[in-house]
């Protein structure tokens, strides 16, 4: 039996043997068919990765935000601007004090004498280099414009603009895009140092830095040297989400091989020195070393001293946590840490570091942010903007706006509001903010909108006077009544006798009969002192005579845009128009009957510099340039003379200016219109709640008006008449202008409708007034415009709905 067993043994042996042999052969099949199969999954799982890196890296890669800019300040010799006013707009563009001027954005004062190192800075025209100038003020004027350190002279120099706004994308991302060749040796260096020390030696992915960074930071007791390369920084930021997962980890080092295989270090250095996150403004993602050079010191990149580059180096380890804002102590112990490491790989001496090490952080408050706060204006600008483009492209292309705001404009008028209205309310026993405001101010000849105040609060996004409170403009409609008039020379003159008494129509089941301010009458008056005056009883009588339909229609050429009832009322008033509009409408009578429809945007360029829309200036001759020459000549007299003389004795000697004032029914709204030689400003005082205040045009707004237009440099009006129009002595009066010649001055003395309308003529002007009067007359045709030879954007055309 134990023979048996034993040959039973040694029978079964060779058997398993035989097992084992031949399983051996098919468990490597398998693992060599796994294998093919798991790489061909690999390399067809690369190839779409592939397609992804490459579909990002290569074609728009940021979504950036459209920027807007006011006007730049020019300088050249005999330009008025009193020292503060320029050393104010230095700071509001960011400019440093500086004992070396060697770097862009640097002055230094020495009581009237400005030493400037300018910023370079490319317009839609082209670029503006960096200068250094030597400026000397005197007289309240650019006294002499010098180009220092031997620089020629130049004749005119642009400050570079300032930004007031930006449209961000939907993500609230920004970023300022640099190149490769604008990041500083110094930040590259200490780039590597800290975050990747093999970086232009790897492919992509860096066993031996993750082995050596685990054992630095064994050594410190703490996180300071990353094992992550820069490459997989990049896919993890650009690609990927936050999701902490093996299989994610897996995926960025794969996708960083392949960026290494496509691109060169220089442009992956690039994308990742445009895309790292480096903390958050509110709402807004500040991306990118060179947005937060700006957000965080306000200078550019190239100016970051080694404090300040190891700050931001720092950063990049844990943006929120290290933030120099809210936690000043972590981000300082953060940055010495960083200094150490600079030293250690020879990027720094060991006695800058120590130097370095003493310095503050030196944070700087509203760097990288728009440099005003500019609502009423930015909403004007987005108005326009989305007549002409979609708002995906605002946010996402890089847009650079350049705009009409002049910041010495905009920062004169908000002043000006809030101490004027409280100084009113005082005056008048009110409470404290009981009134509000609104305030345009526009060139004459451009038709720029130069400053907007929507309310007296500056800088409140709140609702906007100045585009949306359509409140009655009262007496600011006589100017196109006595318009209409004079460009009837056969009929009217300045010195055109009207008549000033009672007017009875019918309106409904009662009557109209409108009253003077005096609630006096006061028979036949000159034409010229009606309007001078702000008479209604002869405005009425005037109006009735050349016809309601034709005022409404010199309106409409004027710049009005809303419809207009074709009544009576009318001639005083009754039409609502927001302070925007009654801009326009007097821009085009200072302007000399020329309308050139306001625009809040004068270039807009690609991220590249490249024009994309122009908005160039259209002008249209709407009225006779002699009327408006005549109507301006009666404006004047209302300045020096009339309603609104307490402004004419606050003018400088030599400055003329014209304007007029407008009150409504129990003095629910206060308005003033004037011009000076290159200005207009339209101011609405009143209340919300549309209560009575007491206060009428010349009471209100006029000394709101002169507050800030006082305080601006002005030109004064032309005084050469156009052709056609001739400057005569009649009627008592010296210098009166007349359209014509001589013989034109002497029919006009005592004539007009005033005598020459007989009883029967009086009956078919008040019979022409009562057919007007009936119930919704349709309002008149708009005169078609002068077309340009070009397409042109006329902004105000069909802006009110």
């Amino acid at each position: 039996m134990a023979d048996k067993r034993r040959t039973s043994t040694r029978v079964r042996k060779p058997s398993v043997r035989r097992k084992r042999f031949r399983l051996l052969p098919f468990l490597l099949g398998w693992v060599l068919l796994l294998g093919i199969v798991g790489g061909a999954v690999a390399v067809v799982y690369g190839i779409h990765l592939d397609r992804v890196v490459r579909g990002k890296f290569e074609g728009q890669r940021w979504a950036l935000p459209a920027r807007v800019y006011a006007r730049p300040l020019e300088l050249y010799a005999e330009r008025r601007l009193e020292p503060g006013q320029f050393e104010d707009e230095l700071k509001r563009l960011g400019y440093h004090t500086a004992s070396d001027l060697s770097a862009p954005g640097t002055y230094r004062r020495e009581e009237d004498r400005f030493l400037v190192r300018t910023r370079a800075f490319r317009f839609w025209d082209g670029q503006e280099p960096s200068r250094h100038l030597d400026i000397q003020f005197a007289d309240g004027k650019v006294a002499s414009l010098k180009g220092a350190d031997g620089d020629p002279d130049p004749a005119l120099v642009r400050l570079d603009a300032m930004l007031i706004a930006s449209i961000y994308p939907t993500h609230h991302e920004d970023r300022v895009l640099v190149r490769r060749k604008e990041l500083p040796d110094l930040l590259v260096k200490t780039l590597m140092a800290v975050e990747d020390r093999n970086f232009y030696q790897h492919f992509g992915i860096d066993p031996k830095g993750i082995l050596r960074a685990a054992i630095s930071n064994f050594q410190a007791g703490a996180v300071v040297e990353g094992a992550s390369t820069l490459t997989q920084q990049l896919v993890k930021n650009f690609y990927l989400s936050a999701d902490r997962t093996f299989e994610r980890k897996i995926k960025e080092a794969y996708m960083a091989f392949l960026l290494e295989r496509r691109y060169s270090k220089d442009e992956i250095l690039e994308a990742y020195a445009n895309e790292i996150y480096l903390g958050q403004d509110g709402s807004r993602a500040i991306h990118g070393f060179g947005l937060a050079s700006q957000f965080f010191f306000d200078l550019p990149l190239s100016a970051l001293s080694i404090q300040q580059t190891a700050l931001l180096v720092g950063m990049v380890q844990a943006p929120s946590s290290l933030d120099p804002r809210r936690h000043p102590e972590a981000a300082l112990k953060r940055r010495n840490l960083v200094l150490d490491l600079m030293v250690r790989d020879g990027v720094i001496s060991p006695e800058q570091a120590k130097e370095a090490k003493t310095k503050p952080l030196g944070i700087q408050d509203g760097g990288g942010r728009p440099a005003g706060e500019y609502p009423d204006f930015i909403t004007l600008v987005r108005r326009q903007l989305q007549r002409d483009y979609r708002d995906e492209d605002l946010r996402s292309e890089g847009l650079n706006i350049f705009t009409t705001l002049d910041p010495l404009v905009q920062t004169t008028v908000e002043k000006a509001l809030p101490k004027k209205l409280a100084e009113l309310e005082k005056s008048r026993r009110m409470k404290p903010g009981t009134l509000e405001t609104a305030a345009v101010v526009t060139s004459v000849n451009q038709g720029e909108v130069l400053a907007i105040a929507g309310g007296r609060q500056p800088g409140y996004a709140g609702f906007n006077r100045a585009l949306d409170s359509v409140r009655s403009i009262g007496s600011l409609v006589k100017p196109a009544v006595y318009l209409t008039a004079l460009s009837q020379p056969d009929r009217y003159t300045l010195t055109t006798s009207i008549q000033d008494k009672p007017v009875s129509l019918p309106d409904g089941n009662k009557r109209w009969e409108p009253k003077n301010y005096d609630h006096r009458v006061n028979g036949p008056v000159m034409l010229s002192d009606a309007l001078m005056r702000s008479l209604n009883l002869a405005t009425v009588n005037l109006g009735l005579s050349v016809g309601v339909s034709k005022v409404a229609d010199t309106l409409y050429r004027l710049g009005a845009q809303r419809r207009i009832r074709v009544v009576p009322s009318l001639l005083l008033g009754s039409v609502a128009l927001s302070p925007l509009e009654v801009a326009q409408v007097y821009q085009t009578i200072a302007a000399g009957g020329y309308r050139a429809p306001l625009r809040a945007i004068r270039e807009v360029v690609d991220a590249h510099g490249r024009p994309l829309n122009r908005y160039p200036l259209a002008v249209e001759a709407v009225v006779d340039p002699k009327a408006a020459f005549l109507t301006t000549w009666a404006l004047k007299r209302v300045v020096t003379n009339g309603t609104a003389r307490w402004l004419g004795r606050q003018l400088p000697k030599g400055m003329t200016m014209a304007g007029k004032t407008g009150t409504t029914d129990d003095m629910r709204d206060s308005w003033f219109a004037g011009f000076s030689g290159d200005k207009v400003a339209v101011v609405w005082v009143g209340r919300d709640d549309y209560k009575p205040m007491g206060l009428a045009g010349g009471s209100g707004a006029l000394r709101v008006w002169g507050e800030f237009m006082l305080a601006m440099e002005n030109e004064p009006l032309p005084d050469v008449p156009p052709d056609g129009v001739t400057i005569a002595d009649a009627c008592g009066r010296s210098d009166v202008p007349y359209i014509g010649d001589a013989s034109a001055a002497a029919r006009g003395c005592g004539g007009g409708s005033g005598k020459r309308t007989s009883d029967g003529g009086e009956k078919r002007v008040a019979q022409k007034a009562e057919e007007e009067t009936r119930p919704e007359p349709p309002p008149p045709p708009k005169p078609k415009p002068v077309e340009p030879s070009k397409p042109v954007n006329h902004f105000m055309r069909d802006f009110y709905n």
